[in-house]
C-alpha cells in the first residue's frame, strides 16, 4: 500500500556523484512487492575497509548477526540489501538463507564470504524467498551502475521517499566523497530502527579508525532520533571507505588529518538520521527538542527520548496545542535527574517555565503561530549539570495508525 509522501520531505535527493571503487545495481526480486525494485548489489573495490553499528535487539534479524561476524575481518567488497522480509524471527531457516546469499555473492564477485555484507527489511517471522534473491543476482553484476537514486529507492519499505546525503572533505588537501542512502520511516528509536544506513567514501582510512568514528558519532545522530520508541530487529549502519583517493592512508582516528573528514562524517549521520525522522509514518511536524542543564550528556539524551516519546506530547504537537505540562509530566518519568525547582522549558523560543513555575503572563499567540508551522523546537534546561543532548522526532497523527494497521495487507 502506498502513502502521501511526507509533508517534510526534501524538493528533491542531492545530486549524486558517482563515488571510486563504488558500483551499484538494482532488481525487482519480487521477495514480497510487485512491480517495484526491492534488490540492491553494490560491489566495492579490493581492500574497502569496512565498521558497522548494528540493533541492540535481543531478537535481532539474522543479516545482523552474520554482519557483526563477518566485521572481524575488517574488509568488504559486496553489500546485498532487500526490503520486504526482514529475515528476522526466522530461527535455523533464517541463517540458511544468509549462508546461501552470501556464498551466492562471493562466488559471483569472486571474494572471500567474510567480505559480503548483507541487510534485510521488511516483515518480520516469515522466512526469506533467498531462491529470488540469489537468482536476481547476476542480472545485478551484469548492469553495476553509478545510480545511487535506484539504490536508495530499492532499499525503501513504508517510506515515502528516497533518502540520500552526500558531502566532501579534504585530507592531506585531497578531496575525498562521503556519500549515504538510509531508509527508514517506523519501528524508530535506534539503540543503533527499521533503519538501514550505508556510508561510502573513497577516502583511505583503516577499519579501526572507522569504527571508532562510527561509534562516536552514532549516539549524537542516529541514536538521537525517534518516531515510535520501537527498536527494529534489523537496524544497520554500515561505513564503508575504499581507499581509493590519492592520499596516505590514515590509521588513527584521531590524526589531525582527519578532521574535515570527522565533521562531513558526522554531519553525513546527522542529515541521513533527520531524513528519517522527517519521513516518520504519518509524520507531520519536525520536532527538535534541546536538553540542557542535565548531569550529562547521556542523561540529557535520555531526558529528551522521554520527552519524545511521550504519546501525550507528540499528540499534543500534532494538534498544534502548546500543552507544556506534558512535557513537565515526561521529564519526571524519565528516570534522570532533574531539578524540579530549578526546571525552566521553552517553545519556539518562548519562555512557557523557568524555576520550576510557569512563567506569568506570557504571550500565547507566537507559540500559537510556532506550532502551527512543521519545525517544533523545545528547549528544557533540567538545572543540575552542564550536560547537553539534541534529540529529534515527530508529532503522533491518526496516519501512524492506519499505515501500521494495513501494514501486512
Amino acid at each position: 500500500m502506498s502513502h502521501p509522501v511526507s509533508p517534510l520531505a526534501p524538493a528533491a535527493l542531492p545530486s549524486l556523484p558517482a563515488v571510486a571503487g563504488v558500483r551499484l545495481a538494482t532488481g525487482a526480486a519480487g521477495i514480497r512487492y510487485k512491480d517495484r525494485t526491492d534488490v540492491l548489489l553494490v560491489e566495492m573495490a579490493a581492500g574497502t575497509a569496512v565498521a558497522g553499528v548494528y540493533t541492540t535487539s535481543l531478537t535481532r534479524s539474522a543479516p545482523v548477526d552474520w554482519c557483526r561476524k563477518a566485521m572481524a575481518g575488517g574488509k568488504a567488497r559486496a553489500l546485498v540489501v532487500n526490503a520486504g522480509n526482514a529475515n528476522a524471527f526466522t530461527g535455523k531457516i533464517g541463517e540458511a538463507s544468509v549462508e546461501r546469499t552470501v556464498k551466492a555473492t562471493a562466488k559471483l564477485l569472486g571474494c572471500s564470504e567474510n567480505e559480503v555484507f548483507v541487510a534485510s527489511t521488511g516483515v518480520i517471522g516469515e522466512p526469506m524467498a533467498d531462491d529470488r534473491l540469489t537468482a536476481a543476482l547476476p542480472g545485478l553484476q551484469s548492469k553495476l551502475n553509478d545510480d545511487w537514486t535506484a539504490a536508495a529507492r530499492a532499499i525503501m519499505t513504508t517510506d515515502t521517499y528516497p533518502k540520500a546525503v552526500t558531502r566532501t572533505a579534504k585530507i592531506d588537501g585531497v578531496e575525498v566523497r562521503l556519500q549515504g542512502i538510509i531508509k527508514g520511516s517506523g519501528m524508530i528509536q535506534p539503540d543503533m530502527a527499521t533503519m538501514l544506513g550505508f556510508i561510502f567514501t573513497d577516502a583511505a582510512v583503516a577499519a579501526p579508525a572507522l569504527q571508532a568514528l562510527l561509534t562516536k558519532y552514532t549516539p549524537r545522530t542516529f541514536n538521537s532520533i525517534t518516531v515510535d520508541s520501537d527498536t527494529s530487529t534489523s537496524d544497520t549502519i554500515i561505513l564503508f571507505a575504499t581507499a581509493k583517493a590519492a592520499h596516505a592512508p590514515v590509521a588513527d582516528a584521531g590524526d589531525k588529518r582527519l578532521s574535515g573528514f570527522r565533521r562531513a562524517l558526522e554531519a553525513v549521520m546527522r542529515d541521513l538520521a533527520l531524513l528519517v525522522v522527517k519521513d516518520g509514518e504519518g509524520v507531520e511536524r519536525l520536532v527538535t527538542i534541546d536538553v540542557t542543564g542535565a548531569a550529562s550528556e547521556r542523561t540529557a539524551r535520555k531526558i529528551g527520548l522521554a520527552v519524545a516519546n511521550s504519546p501525550l506530547v507528540k499528540t499534543a504537537i500534532a494538534a498544534g496545542d502548546a500543552n507544556w505540562g506534558r512535557i513537565v509530566m515526561a521529564v519526571g518519568k524519565s528516570g534522570e535527574k532533574a531539578d524540579r525547582d530549578k526546571l525552566s522549558i521553552s517553545i519556539g523560543g518562548v519562555a512557557v517555565a523557568k524555576d520550576g513555575a510557569r512563567v506569568e503572563g506570557y504571550d500565547e499567540a507566537p507559540i500559537a503561530t510556532h506550532m502551527a508551522g512543521r519545525d517544533i523546537r523545545i528547549a528544557i534546561d533540567v538545572g543540575v549539570g552542564r550536560g547537553k543532548a539534541t534529540v529529534w522526532t515527530g508529532d503522533l497523527t491518526h496516519r501512524y495508525i492506519d499505515i501500521n494497521g494495513s501494514y501486512r495487507s
